[in-house]
C-alpha cells in the first residue's frame, strides 16, 4: 500500500463529547481529497476516546506522558503521510479547511501553514483573559524574532514532514506550539498564515490561561536568546 500523503494528528485527553464529531469533519472533508490518514494521541483518557475513535477508523497511538508537545511529537514519529496536518479534538478548529491547507504546501510552495485563529472568533470561543494572554504573547513573538505573525498560539498547522529533521523541539508542554513556529521562522523556511473561524469548544477547558501564558512567556525569551534545555521542558 502506497504511503497516505496526509497524516492528520490529533491529540487527545478525554475527549469522548467531541472526538466523533471531529473525526466525522475529517471524513467529510477529504472525500476525494486523496489517500490520509488520521493518528489519534491519546494521553490516558480515561473515558470513551480511544473506543470512538477506533470505531471511526483513526490510528489510536498510546502515550501515557502528558504534555501537549510530548503527544505532538509522539504523533508526527508515527506519521507516514507527505503532509502532516493538526488538529484538536474540541471542535475549535474548522477541520473543512484541511483541504485548503494541504494544498498550500503541495502545490504553493509553502513549508508550514498555521490558522490564525485571532481573525474570527466565534461567541464564546475565548474568554477576555485568554484572548489578552493570546495578544500579548503574539506581540511579543513578533518583537523577538522580528516576523508579522498574527497568531503564535494557533494549534491548527500543515507542514511538511521532511522539515522536521532540520527543526529543534525540545518543548514538551503548551509552549511547543510558538517553539515550533520560531523553529520554522529561525530556519528561514516558508511560513504562511491564514484566517481561520476558531469555535467555543467541546468538553472540559485543559488551558490554565494565566499560569500557561506566563510559561509560554518566559519560553520565548529562552528560545530566542539560546536558553533552552536540549530535552524536555516545562
Amino acid at each position: 500500500m502506497d504511503a497516505p500523503k496526509v497524516s492528520i494528528v490529533i491529540p487527545t485527553m478525554n475527549e469522548e463529547g467531541s472526538i466523533g464529531r471531529v473525526l466525522d469533519e475529517i471524513a467529510a472533508a477529504m472525500q476525494g481529497q486523496g489517500p490520509y490518514e488520521v493518528i489519534v494521541v491519546d494521553t490516558a483518557s480515561r473515558d470513551r476516546t480511544v473506543e470512538i475513535a477506533k470505531a471511526r477508523g483513526a490510528r489510536v497511538v498510546e502515550e501515557p506522558r502528558r504534555g501537549y508537545g510530548r503527544a505532538y511529537k509522539t504523533g508526527f514519529a508515527a506519521a507516514r503521510g507527505e503532509i502532516i496536518m493538526t488538529l484538536d479534538a474540541d471542535l475549535t478548529y474548522p477541520a473543512s479547511r484541511i483541504p485548503e491547507f494541504v494544498r498550500y504546501v503541495h502545490d504553493e510552495g509553502a513549508d508550514f501553514v498555521s490558522g490564525n485563529r485571532l481573525a474570527d472568533l466565534a461567541p464564546g470561543a475565548m474568554s477576555g483573559m485568554h484572548r489578552l494572554g493570546n495578544r500579548l504573547l503574539t506581540a511579543a513573538f513578533r518583537l523577538l524574532f522580528k516576523f508579522p505573525i498574527r497568531d503564535s498560539q494557533s494549534g491548527m498547522w500543515a507542514f511538511r514532514r521532511a522539515i522536521l529533521g532540520r527543526l529543534e523541539l525540545v518543548h514538551d508542554g503548551m509552549a511547543f506550539s510558538e517553539e515550533l513556529k520560531a523553529e520554522v521562522i529561525l530556519r528561514r523556511l516558508v511560513f504562511q498564515e491564514v484566517p481561520i473561524e476558531y469555535r467555543a469548544r467541546v468538553g472540559e477547558r485543559k488551558i490554565r490561561s494565566v499560569r500557561d501564558a506566563f510559561v509560554n512567556f518566559v519560553w520565548l525569551f529562552r528560545k530566542r536568546f539560546g536558553w533552552v534545555p536540549r530535552t524536555g521542558g516545562t
